[in-house]
């Protein structure tokens, strides 16, 4: 493994792992080590401590793959004002000039699969792109934005407050879990949903050649409490929805049955390296996802209650360490 540094739109650096030889593929995803105990509450919590080095180690062998932290990265150098979907491409385009690569696949879960969307719109060096958690039709742009200004006004009275001890929420109870981020963690996913509230994904058309893949669990949907906005945030029923019009526009699409968010994302860390056998980009003829006799033991009943913004963006933080991460 080489270690390199790419410097981001707003001039923080973020360290850049590189791994194996191939045709590159860039992933968001984390590398960090974890204690035994920090394992363990992600487990309990739904989350998988083994996802990222998981996904690596299943496509560096006949890939070059470029993994950054990116969402830590902006937890640790928050972009209150700057974080946009043209900058967030900027930076993973950043990212891929400073491991020396011009053409790479992409694959990104959640927000960070929404950004490759933008990504896609932004350049032509993308071989292949995969949004996974995140539908790249309908997406629920209006709802996560409420849900965001709710976090961040949730973060901004907490600075107000005199800090205390922070009670260790039992988990899978998101309703009690705490906000411990700061107004400018919050504040950058307000930026960001804010910029894409005029973003019509009906209307965006990206390369027909281009291998596209989303994925999504059938049962990724939240109803969040007033607290939290009073949204819905609908992933896996719009992309079921519009998965006829999705194909006949060249993406391929899976729609995981039984599985919430958190299982979706469990999936593909398990499933896909040994599915692809470590190839890419994919196409619809190699039938390479997951089916679901295929879907990791326990995976399959999984109908954990998920709260991206809640575990990530506005800090579910318990004693032991972070929630899971989207």
């Amino acid at each position: 493994m080489d270690t390199i540094e790419a410097v981001l739109h707003d001039g923080s650096t973020i360290p850049v792992a590189l791994h194996g030889d191939g045709p590159a593929v860039l992933l968001p995803v984390s590398l960090a080590p974890h204690t035994a105990a920090e394992a363990e509450t992600l487990r309990q919590w739904g989350g998988d401590p083994d996802l990222g080095p998981n996904l690596i180690n299943g496509l560096a062998p006949t890939n070059r793959v470029i993994a950054a932290d990116y969402e830590a990265h902006r937890m640790a150098h928050p972009a209150p004002q700057t974080l946009s979907p043209g900058n967030i491409a900027k930076d993973l385009l950043a990212i891929a000039d400073a491991a020396g690569v011009d053409r790479f696949a992409y694959y990104g879960y959640s927000w960070l699969a929404l950004s490759g969307l933008q990504l896609a719109l932004r350049t032509d060096r993308l071989r292949a792109l995969a949004m996974g958690g995140f539908p790249p039709l309908e997406g629920p742009y209006r709802s996560m934005l409420a849900v965001t200004r709710a976090a961040h006004a949730m973060s901004v009275q907490a600075a107000g407050e005199p800090a205390g001890p922070v009670p260790e929420p039992e988990p899978g109870d998101w309703d009690s879990v705490s906000v411990q981020t700061t107004e400018a963690q919050t504040q950058q996913f307000v930026t960001l949903y804010e910029a894409l509230q005029d973003f019509d994904d009906s209307a965006a058309v990206l390369p027909g050649d281009l291998p596209k893949l989303a994925f999504a669990g059938a049962e990724d949907q939240i109803d969040y409490k007033p607290v939290w906005g009073g949204v819905r945030v609908s992933i896996g029923e719009p992309l079921a929805r519009h998965q006829a019009s999705l194909t006949k526009a060249g993406w391929d699409v899976r729609v995981l049955p039984g599985l919430d968010h958190m299982g979706a994302m469990h999936s593909v860390g398990h499933s896909w390296p040994a599915a692809t056998r470590g190839s890419l980009p994919w196409t619809p003829t190699m039938k390479w996802w997951v089916s679901p006799t295929r879907v990791p033991h326990g995976m399959r009943t999984a109908r954990r209650r998920w709260n991206c913004i809640r575990c990530t963006h506005s800090g579910g933080r318990t004693a032991a360490g972070w929630g899971p991460r989207c």
